[in-house]
């Protein structure tokens, strides 16, 4: 489906979801997750914030949203939530660079510029991924070209691991330097949110509108920002 749908934008250029499906022959839905698999991998990009709002939608919470669009309008699937707006590729890209293994690749460097350490139950909040199988080809043929490292960085998981130079470096200077850090706070909506993936505890969903504050890597505080930042701050009072 992305592909049919870069072929067409790559011959067109910008084009709205209607006029691809026409083209295409695909149903909207497909031209729909055609187009999120592109915006994705950051191949395709839509004229207006509306239509990226609705790809970035959860599709659950998309689901509620057609579901009370459908009971107001008496049950026309006419009123699906689709992307509006027109869809074009980054740059006119060349389909050349739009082939399945070089999406794979694309993907898999943009997880490793990610985390800068990549192994498999790292991956566990990532949606849309190819199977780890095939990651795994990717990083041994990087690995192989000396573009990144493979070892073991991180204790306590099985399988193989993947590093940017850079990222080993820097944990490195980490051990080093035994000095205490500052508590660092992220959004729960954020990839660093790895409480009870790499770290023990339950999980905590990206939709809790919740922060989460780490201290040299240990998480801390789980809450909203205003209570973690005053109890942050009343743990650095001296008593």
């Amino acid at each position: 489906m992305a592909l049919e749908v870069a072929h067409y934008l790559e011959k067109h250029g910008a084009s709205f979801l209607d006029d691809i499906a026409r083209a295409t022959g695909l149903l909207k839905v497909k031209v729909e997750e055609g187009l999120w698999q592109l915006v994705a991998h950051g191949l395709a990009t839509g004229d207006g914030i509306a239509g990226l709002r609705v790809l970035l939608t959860p599709e659950h919470k998309r689901r509620d949203r057609r579901r009370s669009l459908r009971i107001i309008s008496g049950g026309r699937s006419s009123e699906r939530a689709m992307p509006v707006g027109r869809w074009s590729l980054w740059r006119n890209r060349s389909m050349e660079a739009v082939t399945g293994e070089a999406v794979l690749e694309q993907r898999a460097q943009q997880l490793l510029r990610r985390y800068g350490i990549i192994f498999r139950d790292l991956l566990a909040r990532e949606t849309n991924l190819a199977s780890w199988r095939a990651l795994l080809g990717i990083y041994r043929r990087l690995e192989a070209r000396g573009e990144i490292r493979g070892g073991r960085f991180v204790e306590g998981f099985v399988g193989e691991q993947f590093a940017l130079p850079e990222a080993v470096d820097q944990l490195r200077g980490m051990r080093r330097d035994s000095t205490h850090q500052q508590a660092v706070i992220v959004s729960a909506a954020d990839p660093l949110n790895l409480v009870g993936v790499i770290t023990p505890g339950a999980r905590l969903s990206p939709y809790s509108n919740q922060f989460v504050a780490y201290e040299n890597g240990i998480p801390v505080g789980v809450g909203l920002l205003g209570e973690l930042l005053s109890q942050l701050q009343h743990a650095a009072t001296p008593s």
